[in-house]
């Protein structure tokens, strides 16, 4: 097992003295860390509005302030993903989980350091809605594409895309095809460390054709997802 980073070890050591709960080391440590940091952050009650707050500040310059992405530099839309899985992300971010130089900068602000963050950010992006102007591919392989996702992946993410029922699996509708391109590349070449490696290998076996085909297919997928109702401290809900 290859020795921890030591950036990596300072972001794990970072969030560790304000989680209390990420440690230890090697990816296996980092994994179950990460897991933990997950539940405890879910435990806690989101405030949307100090998302908003949050995500003009930290996130909007990369995002766009309606978290609608910007295909020209592969970066997703957000609007309308679904809570768990936002929050999830965000914690494998900060954990190292996932590579990604730009957000591994956000999640070491200290306004983006906490847990509490997390959720917050999250139930704002879930309950914004859905783009409708996703970049799609070409149209060529659209067939192919539709093959590949209800053969290979409809199964957790649903016939529709949306997701599975826990929430943790990701919609994949009103995406942009350059960042589904590009994800899909990535997740072949390891770039998620906490991803099933079945997985893994049936991306890297398939074809760049194959790649797009699936992005295509997939970019023009529309629906919205089902918006997280989130609570204050004291009870009362928040749309």
């Amino acid at each position: 097992m290859n020795a921890m980073s030591p950036k990596r070890s300072q972001i794990l050591a970072l969030t560790c003295a304000l989680t209390g709960l990420l440690g230890g080391s090697g990816a296996r440590a980092s994994a179950e860390a990460v897991d933990r940091a997950t539940r405890q952050a879910l435990e806690l009650d989101a405030q949307p509005k100090q998302g908003a707050q949050l995500f003009q500040a930290q996130c909007s310059r990369c995002h766009g302030s309606a978290a609608q992405g910007n295909a020209a530099r592969a970066i997703p839309a957000l609007a309308g993903q679904r809570f768990k899985y936002l929050v999830r992300q965000l914690a494998n971010f900060a954990g190292e989980e996932r590579e990604s130089a730009p957000m591994h900068r956000v999640l070491m602000q200290k306004e983006m350091q906490r847990p509490q963050a997390w959720v917050d950010v999250a139930a704002y992006l879930n309950n914004l809605p859905a783009t409708h102007r996703a970049e799609t591919g070409d149209g060529t392989r659209v067939a192919l594409g539709r093959g590949i996702f209800h053969e290979q992946c409809a199964s957790c993410h649903r016939a529709d895309a949306h997701g599975d029922a826990d929430g943790f699996v990701p919609s994949l509708r009103n995406q942009h095809y350059s960042y589904l391109v590009n994800q899909l590349d990535k997740l072949a070449d390891g770039w998620r460390h906490n991803v099933d490696e079945d997985l893994v290998l049936f991306w890297r076996s398939l074809e760049e054709k194959d790649v797009q085909a699936t992005a295509d297919y997939l970019s023009r997928l529309k629906g919205q997802g089902t918006p997280h109702k989130s609570l204050r401290q004291d009870g009362v809900a928040v749309d």
